[in-house]
């Protein structure tokens, strides 16, 4: 693209993105002072170039996925946020606990552009209080897991061989006094050395609950989302019922929005990824904003917002670049959420 072409493609995308109407070659010549015909020519190049297309309804033009990632990456210019009316900040300044910061972190992303805030916590050792073992069957075990929190999570056990409840009992009663108190990755790396204690036919046992257990730390929910209901108030989205669903089936089931937050904490500085340029995204009118954020240094989750791709990126990026940081502030006056 050449200069021209370059500032009528941010003119475009700044219109559409101001108003969701697409934009005429009338329109922009009074922009311009250029004649609707070298409009036209300009328009078809960036067409070509897959830019931007015209819907079936209208003779203007709209950015296509390609067209908004060329405007994020090279055209955007961060306008300044005034964070001060947000009474989240001074729950992010000085919250009772981390799992409030977080919280905050979430509604105030979401109180401050509209659309839909996302965290992902701080990854903590999911420790145990006590564990039982409940013979289902001859080969089927019921572990339970009790959390200090009083909170219970169930697995099940498939064993090689089967085992009394005499057995069982002494078992749990060994894991119970050894390692009470420990997280389960804690107990994979110190059971090796105690299985030589054990008897041959319990260490089978020991191990499969450890892994068990292990997974079921790994699957506590660890996204925090607010204000997701915002998104019924955007045009493209809520007048579609296919995209509706697919965004709130991202909210429900968390797999893609999991994956998103993961792959966004390898990065350094605000990530975008644009539907319909990223297969990240599940429909091509969204849009994700993230960050990850830090304590002393090392990245322990992400953050960000969720939006329609017609969103005003200039806005949103400094939203979620200051919520990183205001949150790993926050969170580096606890020792404990240190990684």
């Amino acid at each position: 693209m050449d200069d021209r072409a370059r500032a009528l493609l941010k003119a475009l995308i700044e219109r559409y993105i101001d108003d969701g109407q697409p934009v005429g070659s009338r329109t922009l010549s009074k922009m311009f002072e250029l004649s609707p015909a070298t409009i036209r020519n300009v328009m078809s190049d960036l067409e070509e170039l897959g830019l931007i297309h015209s819907p079936h309804t209208s003779a203007g033009r709209i950015p296509t996925p390609r067209g908004y990632r060329v405007f994020v990456d090279t055209m955007l210019t961060a306008q300044p946020v005034e964070l001060h009316p947000v009474s989240t900040v001074r729950d992010l300044q000085t919250g009772s606990d981390p799992g409030r910061a977080v919280q905050a972190a979430a509604a105030m992303l979401s109180s401050l552009s509209q659309f839909a805030g996302v965290v992902l916590s701080p990854r903590r050792a999911q420790v145990f209080h006590q564990i039982e073992f409940i013979r289902l069957s001859e080969k089927r075990i019921l572990l339970i897991i009790v959390t200090p929190d009083g909170d219970v999570q169930n697995r099940i056990l498939l064993t090689p061989r089967d085992y009394t409840a005499t057995a069982l009992l002494e078992a749990a009663n060994f894991f119970n006094h050894n390692f009470a108190g420990k997280s389960f990755a804690a107990v994979r790396q110190n059971l090796a050395r105690d299985l030589a204690r054990l008897q041959e036919d319990m260490s089978g046992l020991m191990q499969a609950a450890v892994e068990a257990g292990a997974q079921a730390a790994d699957e506590v929910e660890t996204v925090v989302i607010s204000g997701e209901r915002k998104l019924l108030d955007v045009n493209e989205l809520a007048s579609d019922m296919d995209r509706l669903r697919k965004t709130f089936s991202m909210f429900e089931k968390k797999t893609d929005l999991l994956q998103l937050l993961e792959v966004s904490s390898q990065a350094q500085g605000v990530q975008i990824y644009i539907g319909g340029d990223s297969q990240l995204v599940p429909t091509e009118d969204l849009s994700v904003v993230i960050a990850p954020y830090n304590i002393d240094g090392h990245v322990i989750g992400t953050l960000g917002v969720i939006g329609p791709t017609r969103m005003a990126y200039e806005r949103v990026i400094p939203i979620v670049d200051i919520t990183a940081r205001l949150l790993s502030s926050a969170l580096s006056h606890y020792p404990h959420e240190r990684p």
